[in-house]
């Protein structure tokens, strides 16, 4: 495995971070902006990635958009279709809108249809009403009775469209860690006490230090999981993707909690963006979720 990113994913990276940077939420106050979302519908639309496995885009490759939209709180949908444009490309049917998790349609902002994959099964329904969600920055709606049977996929196929699953997600928990990180290390740069600015002091700079080694640390189990999707095994891939999940869930919601910290009093209020990024993270956490017992590795 090489752990490097060609010069065509460190262009992929680029763009998806100036995306997300230039038409992402800056402020909370900005997640109510309708006129920015749409143009950043338009900007998502426009560059085809959410069929990016449609196009041949690997594993690595999606997982650098989802990390980078992650980081950015990107609030139009991608995860879900992504997911469900890999699932469609599998069945040689019809795209579809998102992915459902049992009666839950998933970042479904903009969708009228949803996936359901169960066992080896492929269903299709209409998404309904929105559903309220801890979420602030995707949209979960309810999912219609009506479901149609649309195809069925290999034992193999259904393990590994559930290891991109699982690493897409997280994906999106590194992102949001970093993004969680920069915000806190943003503001201890230019908060002042006692005169200095309190990044100077050791006991918020350990803190910080600490985050960013959680963050190496998933940059490096994603990579793999991401490679994995593809180039291993459909059980291989789908072991380093659970790996990789539990340890970058735990990160990441630790660098997001850290990240309050930091903020100090203005940390718990509601116009401070970084309860944002936690909420963001407690969600993806549980999209696809893994348990230890399923990856026996004696962790704890």
């Amino acid at each position: 495995m090489d752990v490097r990113l060609t010069g065509e994913q460190r262009q992929l990276r680029d763009a998806a971070a100036k995306l997300a940077d230039d038409l992402g939420p800056g402020s909370v106050a900005e997640l109510d902006d309708e006129s920015r979302r749409a143009r950043l519908e338009r900007a998502v639309a426009a560059t085809g990635w959410r069929a990016l496995r449609t196009d041949g885009a690997s594993g690595v490759e999606v997982a650098i958009v989802a990390e980078e939209f992650g980081r950015g709180l990107v609030d139009v949908a991608f995860l879900g279709p992504v997911l469900a444009d890999d699932l469609c490309g599998r069945l040689g049917a019809d795209s579809h809108g998102t992915i459902a998790i049992g009666d839950r349609a998933i970042d479904a902002r903009g969708s009228e249809s949803a996936l359901l994959v169960i066992g080896e099964q492929v269903a299709a329904a209409p998404v309904g009403a929105t559903l309220p969600g801890a979420d602030l920055t995707r949209r979960t709606a309810a999912v219609a009775d009506e479901r149609r049977q649309i195809g069925e996929l290999s034992a193999d196929e259904a393990i590994r469209w559930h290891a991109l699953a699982v690493t897409a997600t997280t994906a999106d928990l590194l992102g949001v860690a970093r993004g969680a990180q920069d915000l806190a290390v943003g503001y201890a740069k230019v908060r002042e006490q006692y005169g200095r600015a309190i990044g100077s002091y050791q006991a918020v700079a350990h803190l910080l230090a600490e985050n960013r080694a959680l963050i190496e640390g998933a940059i490096s189990v994603l990579r793999h999981a991401a490679w994995a999707v593809d180039e291993l095994t459909a059980a291989q891939a789908l072991r380093a993707a659970r790996i990789a999940k539990v340890y970058t869930a735990r990160a990441a919601r630790t660098v997001c909690e850290t990240s309050i910290q930091v903020h100090g009093g203005i940390g718990n209020t509601w116009e401070c963006l970084a309860h944002v990024y936690l909420r963001r993270a407690l969600v993806s956490t549980e999209l696809f979720p893994v348990r230890l017992e399923e990856i026996d590795l004696g962790l704890s």
